[in-house]
């Protein structure tokens, strides 16, 4: 694996302490399809970084918004 697609995929713990996200609450918003994510063989969970940055964007606010 290059160092371009492991930077890509995050695992549940970098997502965490990446974007400040705990892994609970990640779990929470899988569980609501609320954050997108892929999930390999049943039990590996990753987040794919580029998916995730549109993710922000889509639910960004601005202050005209406040």
């Amino acid at each position: 694996m290059n160092n371009e697609t492991q930077n890509r995929w995050l695992t549940p713990k970098q997502f965490a302490e990446e974007f400040e996200i705990a892994e609970s609450t990640q779990g929470k918003m899988r569980s609501k399809r609320e954050i997108p994510f892929s999930k390999i063989g049943g039990k590996f969970i990753r987040y794919d970084r580029i998916l995730i940055n549109q993710w922000f964007e889509d639910h960004l606010v601005t202050s005209e918004e406040l």
